[in-house]
């Protein structure tokens, strides 16, 4: 498996789980999933589908990627991130681990801490730092 596959980006494309960005001279024609028969892409849309509900951090990454882009595509994305942590969970040899999989890094502190600040001023409201 590792040696078709030297990235988790070529494992998920073979999938056909990831966009198929049609681009000409830096700009975006075109972007949609490819179709391809894949067993296992489907197998993986199936766990998407049914991880919605669950109360993890899985399940809200589910629910947030459908109301942003829609049910099918939000869908997609689910079993992209799936088949990420599968292809991780087979090249260190270790076992599925929220925490790691979901981790907070010091740029998505700073995304949210903006969109924060940003909602804040559409509503005339000032942060703070708690100190």
């Amino acid at each position: 498996l590792l040696a078709h596959f030297p990235t988790s980006e070529r494992f998920c494309s073979w999938l056909g789980l990831c966009p198929d960005n049609r681009i000409s001279g830096g700009q975006v024609l075109g972007a949609r999933t490819r179709s391809v028969k894949n067993n296992l892409a489907a197998a993986l849309r199936m766990c998407a589908l049914g991880v919605a509900n669950a109360k993890s951090k899985m399940g809200e990454y589910s629910r947030r990627m459908k109301g942003r882009l829609g049910k099918a595509e939000g869908i997609t994305a689910t079993a992209h991130k799936i088949a990420r942590i599968i292809y991780a969970m087979i090249v260190t040899g270790k076992g599925y681990d929220e925490q790691e999989a979901f981790k907070e890094t010091p740029a998505s502190k700073a995304r949210q801490l903006q969109r924060l600040q940003k909602q804040a001023t559409s509503m005339g409201l000032a942060l703070v730092a708690a100190s």
